[in-house]
């Protein structure tokens, strides 16, 4: 039993380049509340925040960028090498970030949680979960995702790899193993097959549907789509950019790997399609697109507050907006949804600045929103 009364909490773990996160989104998209607590270990590190002053004594200020940051990489490459630096970083990080785990789950509305640790059978989580989910990739696998995605050379990605235990050392704990080797349909059928199998029923709740409004247009509402949404929303990519797009079934069907979306449903028919992720308590939309019989001015607005309701839930800080310059003109829409238009050195929160650089669009406009006052490791 996990130590949250009324949660089902799942421990999702496996080496670098396995695809944990995209197993983490799959199980949000099933209905699970997720938390990345390798971005939190991040957070912790930040100027100000409860990590930042131990690291600094524990290993010089040599770390620091210009900007007074600690510089990740650097401090990487220091404690990758040396098991003992290592073992001291994790001693000041762990607690801080099992503090912030604490926190999101107990504050979760959600009834079944996944905490996605690369070192969750290092730590105490792993005491503190009902089940435990590995995720498991062959090494050249891991290898060719590393230097695709993270733009690590393969010097540096066998050296991470290496730096962490055999795979196949975590597969007699776990109650779940996921290969995620080929397409994303065969990981969320085994992710699929897992859930049904291992979730309490009465623990799942429906994703809910907005309440139906009356417009010109017709009955209006909002639903959050699945893989079975997957075609609806490739004719909404079509019909918003007159059938030029090179968007197919294939492309949106992997895209649930990194998002989900949102469907503006119109009597019944997808007219709009909002494609937003949260990641590290920031939520970004990166994707809008309405069909070009839909007045923006009046129908946007509904996909707006849907994906902010949704992103409050999930216990977001802040919303980034990556908006198209066709939709960016209605000034006053932006305003009366309380938006301003930023670009992402002007966001004074670490997470925040990496989360807009990490994904501006191209020619797209910032526009961003608070959505809470409290912050998780509030800097001190």
């Amino acid at each position: 039993m996990s130590r949250w009364p009324g949660k089902y909490v799942i421990g999702l773990t496996g080496s670098i380049g396995t695809g944990k996160s995209v197993v983490r989104r799959m199980l949000e998209h099933l209905g699970a509340y997720g938390i990345d607590a390798d971005a939190l270990a991040h957070r912790a590190m930040a100027k100000g925040a409860p990590g930042y002053d131990p690291i600094l004594r524990a290993f010089g200020r040599f770390l620091l960028t210009p900007e007074e940051q600690i510089d990740r990489a650097r401090l990487g490459r220091l404690v990758f090498n040396d098991p003992d630096a290592l073992a001291v970083l994790e001693h000041i990080l762990h607690p801080l970030v099992l503090q912030a785990v604490d926190l999101l789950v107990k504050r979760a509305p959600h009834k079944v949680v996944v905490i996605e640790a690369i070192k969750l059978f290092e730590t105490d989580l792993v005491n503190m979960c009902d089940s435990l989910w590995v995720v498991y990739a062959p090494h050249e696998v891991q290898l060719s995702r590393l230097m695709q995605h993270r733009k690590m050379s393969e010097v540096e990605a066998r050296q991470r790899i290496s730096a962490q235990p055999p795979q196949e050392t975590r597969f007699d704990r776990a109650s779940v193993i996921i290969k995620n080797i080929a397409s994303f349909e065969e990981t969320w059928q085994q992710v699929t097959a897992a859930w049904q199998r291992l979730v309490p029923v009465k623990a799942v709740g429906a994703f809910p549907v907005s309440q139906p409004v009356k417009l010109p247009l017709g009955e209006v509402n909002v639903q959050r789509a699945g893989p079975r949404q997957v075609e609806e929303i490739v004719r909404v990519y079509h019909q918003a950019d007159a059938g030029n797009t090179s968007v197919d079934s294939n492309a949106i069907m992997a895209a649930f790997g990194d998002k989900a979306f949102l469907l503006l449903k119109i009597e019944n028919r997808t007219m709009g399609v909002l494609g937003w992720q949260v990641e590290n308590l920031v939520a970004r939309t990166t994707e809008i697109l309405l069909d070009p019989n839909v007045p923006a001015a009046q129908y946007l607005p509904i996909l707006i507050r849907e994906m902010e309701q949704a992103s409050t839930q999930l216990q977001c800080e802040i919303s980034l907006i990556y908006v198209p310059p066709h939709l960016a003109r209605y000034d006053s829409l932006w305003i009366s949804l309380g938006y301003a238009e930023k670009k992402p050195d002007d966001l004074n929160v670490l997470a925040w600045k990496e989360a807009a650089l990490e994904s501006m669009q191209p020619d797209s406009i910032l526009f961003v929103k608070p959505l809470r006052q409290d912050r998780v490791l509030r800097p001190i």
